[in-house]
Parts: C-alpha cells; structure tokens; sequence
C-alpha cells in the first residue's frame, strides 16, 4: 500500500512538470511572436476581401504577427469598402503604415502568393493554402 502512495506522488509531480514546462514553452512562443518572427515563418491565418483563407508569412525582415495580421485585416476590409483602386482592388495602398498590394491572378495562380504588405526593413505575404488531395476531389 506504501508503494502506491509513491507511485501516486510521483505521476503527480511528473504531471505538474509537463504542465509548467509546457506553460513555459506557449510562454516562450507568445514572447518570440510579439517580439518578432523572421522569415519563413507564419503568423496564422486569416482571410482576403473575398472572404478567402489565407496564411500570413513572413517574407522579409522582423515581424510581430499580431500586427502582421492586423494590417491583413485593415488591407482586406480597405478592399471590401472599395478604397483600393484597380481590378478587385489590385492598386497599392497604405495601411497603417505598410504597403499592401494584390499579385496579378496570374502570378497568384503560379505562386499561391494572394496578396503582399510591407515597410522599408520588412514585407509579408498571403499565401494561400495548399489543397489536400482530399479536399480536391468531387463525389458525384
């Protein structure tokens, strides 16, 4: 009966320990997102004036995510209330203090890349979601 007592303490401790170290890696990955991520690396996602999924990637530079996808947001909704000029709104615009720009559909077609915004020392992109083979095929 004393065993199972030990047994018991130490899955306690051994649960408190994975619970506080994986407090600190979400920890360690909410600071390193609001201090910045470089290239490669993605922000999440969210979706273009027409309502499309997109991922939001870091081109060029440092980039906090949070404001990443907050200039996506302004970017998209600048295009929805018609304040982009262009075809569906392809003319380059400020926002909040970037540069945002829709790709021709030509090149979003070859590239995936919907959409860019950037400053002077950083750029991200909107990419859109690679399909699976699952979600390409048609019942019929």
């Amino acid at each position: 009966m004393e065993w199972e007592g030990v047994g018991r303490a130490a899955r306690v401790a051994g649960s408190l320990a994975l619970l506080v170290g994986g407090a600190g890696l979400v920890a360690g990955c909410a600071s390193a997102a609001a201090a910045g991520v470089g290239p490669g690396a993605s922000c999440g996602t969210t979706r273009t004036a027409a309502n499309v999924p997109v991922i939001i990637k870091v081109a060029k530079g440092t980039v906090n995510c949070a404001a990443a996808l907050r200039v996506e947001n302004e970017y998209a909704a600048k295009i929805r209330d018609g304040q982009v000029r262009g075809n569906g709104g392809g003319a380059p615009v400020t926002v909040s203090g970037w540069t945002c720009q829709g790709y021709p559909t030509p090149e979003v077609l070859s590239t995936g890349n919907a959409s860019q915004c950037h400053t002077g020392s950083a750029a991200i992109v909107a990419v859109l979601p690679v399909p699976t083979p699952a979600s390409t095929m048609s019942t019929g």
